[in-house]
């Protein structure tokens, strides 16, 4: 029988890549500990920051936005409402629920407001679902993080988020995306600082977290995700890490030690201006979501026109 290397105790967990035994008190002692270290490690923000935290109602950011409030941060949520039926109205509902039980705000946005639920998308778009959607959350995520007074965006993306964006950039060597895989991304030409302390844990290590917390959250993922590559490579990326325990953590790591400098010294940031129509970064006279947004409006006029 495994004993807790903290206490004695007999132990709920076992982190094979740490070769660490810990009762469940103790591990989310060892959680919240490793997301400061991180935050420290790559200066993310301070206690004076106001955090506004990307709220899924999964359970990364969940976890993370109890682990950053447990550590004295100021940090709110921020919860977008994707209209995906029920999935959705699910997530809505678990992270109010969560806001109240923590006693911090909630902001909530509805896409089906602004521009129109998720799966209505393939009517109007040929890029895939995953892509236009994480295109409008990034865009909304800063603007209402400006709009709010916060001076940092975290996201709850995880170790195999990571290190499964980084395998497919690698396969393909994507030098403009790996230039920009980096757990901070500073605040500059209209955006706010955009960090990712959870980039050191693992899934399953949230997951762990959030269950001996007693946090409740959406445990599906996301319908819409289903067929998507990096589903894949998170798998293959698993397998390794059952054989080889600590590999993900090395890979990115090793990633961000060696490679990450060099291509940050040679990287050409695109020039930016101003959107014509809603005033945010763009790197064109107009951003990809009024694009979007004119390029829906058109065909709903062209439709109501035939229609007549």
């Amino acid at each position: 029988m495994r004993r807790c290397a903290k206490c004695g105790k007999k132990a709920q967990v076992f982190l094979p890549q740490h070769r660490l035994s810990l009762c469940g008190e103790h591990y989310i002692e060892w959680f919240e500990n490793r997301v400061e270290r991180t935050i420290r490690e790559f200066r993310m923000f301070s206690r004076w920051d106001k955090i506004l935290v990307a709220v899924s109602g999964g359970k990364d950011s969940l976890s993370l936005w109890q682990a950053l409030i447990k550590l004295g941060y100021d940090a709110d949520g921020f919860h977008i409402n994707l209209g995906i039926g029920n999935y959705s109205e699910m997530s809505n509902q678990i992270a109010l629920k969560f806001a109240c039980k923590v006693g911090r705000t909630l902001h909530e946005l509805h896409l089906a407001k602004e521009v129109m639920p998720v799966p209505d998308f393939r009517d109007y778009d040929k890029r895939p679902a995953c892509s236009l959607c994480g295109t409008l959350k990034r865009y909304y995520m800063n603007k209402v993080a400006k709009e709010l007074g916060y001076s940092v965006v975290a996201t709850g993306h995880n170790l195999d988020d990571e290190s499964a964006v980084l395998f497919s950039n690698a396969l393909s060597w994507n030098i403009e995306y790996l230039e920009r895989q980096y757990p901070v991304l500073p605040e500059e030409n209209g955006f706010v600082k955009k960090v990712k302390p959870l980039c050191k844990v693992s899934e399953k290590e949230s997951a762990l977290y959030a269950v001996l917390s007693g946090i409740e959250y959406v445990e599906d993922e996301c319908p819409m995700a289903q067929g998507a590559t990096t589903i894949d490579y998170k798998l293959y990326l698993s397998q390794l890490e059952e054989k080889m325990p600590g590999i993900k953590l090395r890979f990115y790591s090793e990633f961000l030690r060696k490679l990450y400098p060099i291509l940050k010294t040679q990287e050409q940031k695109a020039k930016l201006q101003k959107c014509k129509v809603c005033g945010e970064p763009s790197i064109s006279d107009i951003c990809s979501v009024c694009k979007l947004k004119i390029k829906i409006s058109s065909r709903k006029y062209i439709h109501d026109q035939h229609g007549e």
